[in-house]
């Protein structure tokens, strides 16, 4: 693999895009195993859409990807500060390539996704424009850009769901809110972690704008609510009892993030944590399905 190739890829934050390819792909085997056999499956008849699936990874790597490079571009100098590391501030991507390179991604994906089915295709066109919104605007609006980030993690699951049309989506909403949840509390806990960089950069963030003492009780009772909230798939009948069993190893790493934050003020600890829980509620969602 040469080097231009390994800076790209970087640049899209690969590991991510192949977190969030795989999460959408476990939102359509969830939701077809529902629509098979779980409380909606009244009249849903077929085998399980292996193509489509390849397809829905494909779309969300892209389009992750190009929400990634278009992030970059925008906050060259902010991560100049505080990643400097990263391919544009080192210097080993133009900023204008950055550019050019995420909209020829957010177009290949979101034409991927319209060839699996219209709903597939708006949403991925959705969430394209909500990247770029986020990237340019949102980011810089306290609490908004967070829940942002939360919605658009979470609907990956809707999205791998929606090659079965609205009913895989209904099918997939629950998952969908403790991935939102979880993901928004992490992003207000980033924002903790980079208040240095984002002060000095003139940043409108929510640690900012209130301070970390606030935000973090603000991240923690979002956080509490994933938890609290994460036996619902099983009593809705939409995931199994190896769910149960193992989403209680994910709420237990949402409360080890949970104490870095509030007892230990540890915000850069607290987000790693909140990364391995959502890992270990991903595998939850797969096992229980």
């Amino acid at each position: 693999m040469s080097v231009g190739i390994r800076t790209y890829l970087e640049l899209m934050r690969y590991g991510n895009c192949l977190m969030a390819g795989f999460a959408a792909v476990i939102g359509t085997l969830i939701a077809f195993n529902i629509l098979i056999s779980g409380p909606l499956s009244s009249g849903f008849e077929g085998t399980f859409p292996l193509l489509n699936a390849g397809l829905v990874f494909l779309v969300v790597f892209l389009v992750s990807g190009a929400g990634n490079a278009i992030n970059d571009y925008f906050d060259i100098k902010i991560d100049s500060i505080n990643r400097p590391e990263r391919p544009i501030p080192s210097g080993r991507v133009k900023a204008k390539e950055a550019l050019y390179f995420s909209y020829s991604l957010f177009a290949a994906g979101t034409l991927l996704a319209f060839t699996i089915n219209p709903v597939c295709g708006l949403i991925a066109l959705f969430n394209s424009l909500m990247l770029i919104l986020y990237a340019k605007t949102l980011k810089g609006t306290p609490l908004l850009g967070n829940l942002s980030i939360g919605y658009l993690t979470g609907s990956v699951f809707l999205f791998g769901a929606s090659v079965f049309g609205p009913g895989g989506i209904k099918a997939l909403s629950v998952l969908f809110l403790l991935a939102a949840l979880a993901i928004t509390a992490r992003e207000i806990v980033k924002d903790i972690e980079d208040m240095e960089g984002d002060s000095k950069e003139g940043a409108d963030t929510l640690p900012l704008r209130i301070g970390a003492k606030k935000a973090g009780y603000l991240a923690v009772l979002i956080g509490l609510l994933a938890v609290i909230l994460s036996p619902l798939p099983y009593f809705m009948s939409v995931l199994g009892l190896r769910y149960i069993y193992l989403v209680l190893l994910a709420d237990l790493g949402f409360l080890a993030a949970i104490n870095q934050l509030l007892v230990r003020n540890n915000p850069t600890k607290s987000s790693k944590m909140f990364k391995i829980a959502m890992l270990f509620a991903l595998i939850a969602f797969i096992a229980g399905a």
